[in-house]
C-alpha cells in the first residue's frame, strides 16, 4: 500500500561500518514508503541522539564522531510520518573499531641451537585491531605464507637449524585493515651451541678412581703388609 509507512534503512553513507578513533561519520536513515512529512530520531542504546525532518521521503542525515568505544553502537533509526501511530524502526547499526597495531614481537623459546634441531619462533602484535596478518622473514628473504589470525594470538612457524645458513637474522611484520601501518618486529638471532665432550668427565672420574685405589693400596701394603711381614720374622 503506497501511503503505508515501511521501517526505515540505516546505513553508513561511507559504505563501511570500519572506523577510526576521531573519525567524522554520516548515518542515512529512510524510509521507502510512507505520507510525508517523515521525522527522523535516532537512538544509539534506546538513548535519543538526534532528529531530522523530511519534507518528502529523502534520507534523513546524522553527523557523528566516534571519540570513544561508547560511540561504536549499537545504533537504530526511526521513522514516522503524518499518518503513522508509533512509528517504525530500522535496523540496527555497530562500528568496528580500527586500531593501528603495535610493533610485533618476535620470539622463540631458545636462542642457542645444535645443527639438526627444530625451533619455533612466533610473532605477536599485542595491540591492533583483528584480524591481523604476519609474515616471517629470514634476510629479508620471505620464509612462510602470509598468517591472518582472527584472535589474539601468536602466528608460529617451525625451522630446522640443518646448516649455517639458518643462524642468519630472523623477523616478521605484522598489518591489519588500518591503512599504511605496517610494522616490522625486533630482529633473531639463533646462536650455535657448543657441543659438550662427554668422554672427558669420564676420564677424569675414572682417573680419581684409580688413584684412589693406588693410594688405598699403598697405605694397605705400609699398615698392613709390612707390619705383618716383620711380625712373622
Amino acid at each position: 500500500f503506497p501511503g503505508m509507512l515501511s521501517n526505515p534503512r540505516l546505513i553508513p553513507v561511507s559504505g563501511t561500518l570500519n572506523v577510526m578513533m576521531n573519525q567524522n561519520v554520516t548515518l542515512s536513515c529512510r524510509t521507502d514508503s510512507g505520507s510525508p512529512p517523515v521525522r527522523y530520531t535516532l537512538f544509539k542504546h534506546d538513548q535519543k541522539v538526534a532528529t531530522a525532518n523530511s519534507t518528502d521521503l529523502t534520507p534523513g542525515f546524522f553527523k557523528l564522531t566516534i571519540s570513544s568505544a561508547s560511540d561504536m553502537g549499537g545504533y537504530k533509526c526511526k521513522a514516522e510520518d503524518s499518518s503513522s501511530s508509533g512509528g517504525k524502526y530500522s535496523n540496527s547499526l555497530t562500528f568496528t573499531l580500527l586500531e593501528p597495531i603495535s610493533k610485533p614481537l618476535l620470539s622463540s623459546p631458545t636462542s642457542q641451537v645444535k645443527k639438526g634441531q627444530n625451533v619455533t619462533l612466533s610473532c605477536l602484535s599485542e595491540n591492533g585491531s583483528l584480524p591481523i596478518t604476519y609474515i616471517f622473514f629470514k634476510e629479508r628473504r620471505t620464509i612462510s605464507p602470509p598468517m591472518k589470525m582472527q584472535k589474539r594470538e601468536a602466528a608460529v612457524i617451525f625451522r630446522l637449524i640443518n646448516s649455517s645458513s639458518d643462524f642468519g637474522t630472523y623477523k616478521c611484520k605484522a598489518e591489519n585493515s588500518f591503512r599504511n601501518n605496517t610494522k616490522y618486529s625486533n630482529s633473531f638471532n639463533f646462536t650455535l651451541a657448543e657441543e659438550t665432550n662427554h668422554s672427558r668427565p669420564l676420564i677424569i672420574s675414572l682417573g680419581l678412581i684409580l688413584l684412589l685405589l693406588i693410594i688405598g693400596l699403598a697405605l694397605a701394603i705400609h699398615f698392613f703388609v709390612i707390619p705383618s711381614y716383620k711380625a712373622s720374622e
